[in-house]
């Protein structure tokens, strides 16, 4: 099943690059070991204002595609949901395979990432200007510039590390941003809720309907496991 466009996944593929790239030429800018051992400060540090001031191109053109504008407003949402997964010791329990919380396409922590990846691009873009145009502003200006555009990139770095070791630790996900594409199990255990927008979005003839009251099984058998209803760890 689909989980994301072509159009999508290459604004988060160019955002992610271009991340990275900040990132890494921050260290050389930073490091004095590197610095030294790079060398070519002048190159590394005009690479840096290219890629920082290149972060938010990507989301803007994305904005022509109907499922990134789709996909900002469910991240831009928070429901009572969220907040009790995000309180939630159980969040990868499932019974029957199903996610005992009904995430919908992103989970709490995917929208308070995104969150604060947009906030800090922005942060940056000011703060990279005044760096990068000093002369117009005042030195406390540029002081409190320093210290905000220095520790950020550090708070950055973090998170970066965060988001790629759980993406590294979930195939799934890893499948959905890479080829668009997500196993119908896969969603049932993580997203739940998005599985049963997906299937109320069908034709009725191809839904595959469980017993009374019973959510659909995305597997094609409703017979398999009913009798197991204890939660389990995917």
């Amino acid at each position: 099943m689909i989980r994301f466009t072509r159009a999508v996944r290459s604004v988060h593929h160019v955002t992610a690059v271009l991340m990275l790239v900040c990132l890494a030429t921050a260290a050389v800018l930073y490091v004095p070991a590197l610095a030294e051992t790079v060398g070519r400060r002048h190159l590394f540090r005009m690479i840096h204002i290219v890629a920082g001031f290149g972060l938010p191109v990507p989301a803007l053109l994305g904005w022509a595609s109907r499922a990134f504008r789709d996909d900002l407003r469910r991240l831009n949402r928070f429901s009572p949901a969220d907040w009790g997964w995000l309180r939630g010791r159980d969040r990868r329990a499932t019974v029957r395979g199903r996610g005992i919380h009904p995430v919908g396409k992103f989970n709490a922590g995917q929208k308070l990432n995104a969150a604060f990846v947009a906030g800090a691009i922005l942060v940056m873009l000011g703060t990279g200007t005044i760096l990068t145009f000093p002369h117009p502003w005042p030195d406390v200006y540029r002081t409190g510039a320093t210290f905000v555009h220095d520790w950020l990139t550090l708070a950055i770095f973090v998170v970066f590390l965060g988001h790629l070791w759980y993406a590294l630790r979930d195939p799934g996900a890893l499948s959905g941003m890479f080829l668009g594409h997500v196993t119908p199990e896969w969603a049932a255990r993580h997203h739940p809720a998005w599985l049963d927008e997906k299937v109320d979005s069908r034709p009725v003839s191809t839904r595959n309907f469980g017993g009374p009251g019973e959510p659909p099984d995305p597997s094609g058998n409703t017979e398999e496991g009913k009798g197991d209803l204890s939660p389990r760890r995917s």
